[in-house]
């Protein structure tokens, strides 16, 4: 007789939990790297260099500034990265059943991650729109600044004066963002394992953190001219005459060509390489990964740690390891306000001197 397969754990928590793990992760990633991402979008809007930016924003608004729409940020991911990493999970482990709990292949793995990220953005669409408004009112004349003072107001303000449906603005390169990131690291991860592995002969903990820093790069390639585009179209405004800059993505992406050639798309580029890279993480079938922590994949990335929700797991280990990126996100947090802090007291010294 041959061994029967164990049982799947009934109840609520199984079912719930990539969900909890997948937001509790992103929103800490976001405490983090919320000022990168604050630089990221000004770049974009044209406001100058990463050095520039960082010393003018130090210089007229402070420390402050780089967390503005800090409170739309952790919404954001309250709502995409939870619906993307658990619906990620769920798809998989469907695939996983389907194939009798063989190793999916990547076409499958693809469309898992296509899929989980078109869902997630579609949800996290709102909160992307209120995040990307907030990061870049200071950059509006004052006369035409929105104000927003946290995202729940933001939402509030937008679906008063330009209805419910604008809160999907943007919606359209916010999915075919998501699912060009997805893809991206879908499609190198697994080379640069095997590259890792068998060319350089690189233990598992560099392995792992070599091919997530590859796939992190080409995630960050994929999906950067349609997070351009989103942003441009995000933040606009309408003229003395009511009409908008753009008519849509594509007419943005078609004068953002004509004006700037396609490097234009790639602004701030080594920027949204930063950014990109605390959320950079490898969801896998159990089975593929030999780690001494079985069912737990762990993957360091900038000095950040995401927990890959197992589809088996031991809780104590699995609360364990969550607990651990808590101490590590906060420690990281208060490394850069420290850094911030210190950096303005001698932009204040020098300007004394």
């Amino acid at each position: 007789m041959g061994e029967e397969k164990p049982k799947p754990i009934g109840g609520v928590w199984p079912t719930v939990k990539p969900f909890v793990n997948g937001g509790a992760s992103g929103m800490l990633a976001t405490c983090v790297i919320q000022p990168i991402d604050m630089i990221k979008v000004r770049i974009q809007l044209g406001q100058g260099s990463a050095v520039s930016v960082t010393k003018d924003m130090l210089k007229n608004e402070g420390v402050g500034a780089f967390y503005k729409g800090l409170s739309a940020g952790l919404l954001r991911q309250a709502t995409y990265t939870t619906a993307r990493l658990g619906t990620f999970r769920i798809l998989t482990n469907k695939a996983l059943e389907a194939n009798d709990g063989k190793p999916l292949p990547l076409y499958q793995k693809a469309l898992c991650g296509l899929t989980a990220g078109a869902i997630g953005a579609c949800v996290g669409s709102p909160a992307d729109l209120a995040l990307i408004r907030m990061q870049a009112d200071a950059t509006l004349p004052v006369a035409q600044r929105r104000n927003y003072t946290n995202a729940f107001h933001a939402l509030y303000r937008i679906t008063a004066d330009e209805g419910v449906l604008a809160l999907w603005k943007g919606a359209g390169p916010t999915v075919v963002r998501a699912m060009a990131l997805n893809m991206g690291m879908l499609a190198s991860y697994d080379q640069s394992v095997e590259f890792f592995k068998d060319n350089l002969g690189a233990g598992e903990a560099a392995t792992v953190l070599g091919a997530s820093t590859v796939s992190g790069f080409f995630a960050a390639a994929c999906s950067l001219p349609f997070d351009y585009v989103k942003t441009q179209i995000q933040k606009m405004q309408p003229d003395a005459e009511g009409k908008y800059p753009y008519t849509g993505s594509l007419d943005c992406a078609m004068k953002t060509l004509k004006s700037g050639g396609p490097f234009k798309f790639y602004t701030g580029f080594p920027v949204y390489c930063v950014r990109i890279a605390p959320h950079v993480m490898k969801v896998s079938n159990p089975d593929e990964v030999k780690h001494p922590i079985r069912n737990n994949t762990v993957v360091l990335v900038a000095g950040f740690v995401h927990l890959a929700s197992p589809i088996e797991n031991t809780e104590e280990v699995a609360f364990d390891i969550l607990g651990l990126g808590v101490v590590l996100h906060a420690l990281a947090w208060a490394f850069t306000h420290a850094y911030g802090v210190c950096t303005c007291l001698m932009a204040q010294a020098s300007q004394h001197d």
